[in-house]
């Protein structure tokens, strides 16, 4: 599997790029980082426990961001509000801050009780109970 992330992990924790994907396989393929760190030496370029921390917990994050936009991007044109603009923003948002922020706009708000009671037309009824004071 050739992930996006493997370049972007190595420059970041200025590793080669071969050493970031063998330590993903091996964490992919459901192996501890301390079992990588002492028996996988000769697949990792021996890297240690702080470095295949490191990329598990970078490859984690940068997994989630491309989940939650590919989500929103989804939620968005579901709902017909996706625009090129907005997709592009979506797309180069480099951290989940930044891509919530250029999401909130266009979430989708939350029902609330009054709301729910707004729609079945209970709002005159509630006016009237209030005006009609002793509370």
């Amino acid at each position: 599997m050739i992930d996006i992330e493997f370049p972007h992990i190595a420059r970041e924790l200025h590793l080669a790029g071969e050493q970031v994907e063998a330590t993903v396989g091996l964490l992919d393929g459901g192996a501890t980082v301390p079992f990588i760190a002492r028996y996988r030496k000769e697949h990792t370029g021996s890297l240690d426990e702080v470095a295949i921390t490191s990329i598990r917990d970078r490859l984690s994050q940068l997994r989630e961001l491309r989940d939650r936009r590919e989500a929103i991007l989804a939620s968005l044109e579901k709902r017909g509000l996706l625009s090129e603009e907005l997709r592009k923003a979506v797309l180069s948002a480099a951290s989940m801050a930044v891509l919530e922020d250029t999401y909130l706009p266009y979430r989708p708000k939350r029902r609330t009780r009054a709301a729910i009671a707004r729609e079945r037309g209970l709002e005159s009824l509630a006016l009237r109970l209030w005006g009609q004071g002793g509370f």
